[in-house]
């Protein structure tokens, strides 16, 4: 499998991702509301893995593609940028604050836990949900972005 092929698929894979997460840390939030914290340890635990396999193929479909163009124009393109750089300025608090949350919970600080998760959880669930818009947007609403077709390589299956 050639490396433009496996790419075509990652930002249907990300996206994905990112639901996913989404949904596990809204459901993290529900369970420490109600007082199951083993749940919500078990479920915030899943939510960096799955942030952290989104992360590793979103740097690889990146490294091979390179920067994919938004095509829309007028109110969207504001809009669509608008949320691109808010997404991008606060995914890069991601790591170090969901680091930092795990490092507060290992040493058993729960008021700093607490304080910090206050922020660190809207930040995580909204990077999540636009990194979902972001992709609709760019590969499903304005599909001139889309990632690039899949070729076949002369006389292998080729169509003449």
């Amino acid at each position: 499998m050639s490396l433009e092929l496996a790419a075509h698929w990652l930002p249907g894979i990300n996206a994905f991702l990112n639901s996913v997460a989404t949904v596990l840390l809204a459901a993290g939030w529900i369970f420490i509301r109600r007082g199951n914290w083993r749940a919500h340890r078990a479920t915030m635990i899943a939510a960096f893995a799955v942030s952290t396999l989104f992360l590793a193929c979103y740097l690889t479909y990146h490294a091979i593609v390179g920067h994919v163009p938004f095509t829309g124009q007028g109110v969207v393109r504001v809009a669509y940028f608008t949320i691109l750089i808010s997404h991008i300025l606060l995914a890069v608090t991601v790591p170090v604050l969901a680091i930092a949350m795990f490092v507060l919970a290992a040493q058993g600080r729960w008021t700093a836990h607490r304080r910090l998760g206050k922020i660190a959880m809207p930040i995580w669930l909204y990077v999540s949900v636009t990194g979902v818009v972001i992709y609709l947007m760019l590969y499903h609403f304005y599909p001139g972005g889309s990632p690039p077709p899949i070729m076949h390589e002369p006389g292998i299956g080729a169509p003449v």
